[in-house]
């Protein structure tokens, strides 16, 4: 926690208000921000740009989970 010889960190900072706003909205809230941003991201860049980052994330699992299975 900050104090006067330690201030709070920038990451302090983002988790008490995160944990803050959960208290306050629940989980409902963070649900539909989430639609609204995947519909506005949508509308600017077309379903095919879920397509290629979903391709992008997928290649990073899919080594992860190899490597993890090699060792």
């Amino acid at each position: 926690m900050a104090n006067q010889k330690n201030p709070m960190t920038t990451q302090e900072a983002g988790r008490m208000g995160g944990q803050s706003t959960s208290r306050k909205y629940g989980k409902e809230f963070y649900q539909q921000i989430g639609k609204m941003g995947g519909t506005t991201v949508r509308d600017m860049y077309g379903p095919e740009f879920y397509q290629q980052i979903g391709k992008k994330g997928g290649g990073t699992v899919r080594r992860l989970i190899e490597e993890a299975k090699n060792k």
